[in-house]
């Protein structure tokens, strides 16, 4: 059974650029690298002062995420650079156990 994970973050409106450029050069290569990660999407929403960032990813089974994010799967996992852009660090993600999923994009 595949596993759901979903990280949220928010950033001052003025630093969303530079954050989700951040995401792509620091991010996207760390997550790539560990095997059973099957997807990832990276998005944002801005708002009048601030940036939602969510990150969905689709990992093969927990222990896949365990390689990613360690022992704790459910705590968060961040960058020494995090601490330039987000507003707060929560320290909890959520893992889904995936049911049932279809690919309609064929």
């Amino acid at each position: 059974m595949s596993i759901l994970r979903l990280w949220h973050g928010e950033v001052s409106l003025e630093k969303a650029d530079e954050y989700q450029q951040f995401m792509i050069d620091k991010a996207v290569p760390d997550y790539s690298s560990v095997a059973g990660l099957l997807n990832l999407s990276f998005t944002r929403k801005d708002e009048k002062t601030k940036s939602h960032f969510l990150l969905v990813t689709l990992w093969d089974t927990i222990e896949s995420v365990k390689k990613f994010a360690g022992e704790q799967p459910e705590i968060a996992k961040y960058y020494e650079e995090d601490d330039n852009f987000l507003l707060e660090k929560e320290k909890y993600v959520s893992n889904y156990n995936v049911f049932y999923q279809q690919d309609f994009s064929q």
